[in-house]
């Protein structure tokens, strides 16, 4: 699966969500993916829609910069978000406590 197809199906998983879940989630959350099939990213989640837009977004409240690979194995539930940290394969840049809910988000 290509960056492109995991971001076009976290979208549709995102936006068929209850827009209540998502209330303690707002923010922009911008990825930035290296390597192999290199993309960057970004999640805005307000309280009334969600975005997911292939680019940079300079509001963002954090950063995630990780290997495309490594960020497919994260949305496929394959690889721990806390276990990718400690290991260094996922870097956060920016509210530490934004990118806590991220696993919340995406899961």
């Amino acid at each position: 699966m290509t960056t492109r197809e995991v971001f076009e199906n976290l979208k549709r998983q995102l936006q068929a969500k209850d827009p209540a879940t998502l209330k303690n989630s707002q923010g922009i959350y911008q990825f930035n993916l290296t390597g192999d099939d290199a993309a960057n990213y970004y999640i805005a989640v307000t309280d009334a829609a969600v975005e997911v837009v292939e680019g940079t977004n300079e509001s963002a409240g954090v950063t995630i910069t990780m290997a495309a690979a490594d960020f497919k194995a994260l949305a496929d539930g394959t690889l721990n978000p806390m276990s990718a940290f400690m290991s260094g394969k996922l870097s956060v840049a920016g509210d530490m406590s934004l990118a806590l809910k991220l696993q919340g988000l995406i899961a």
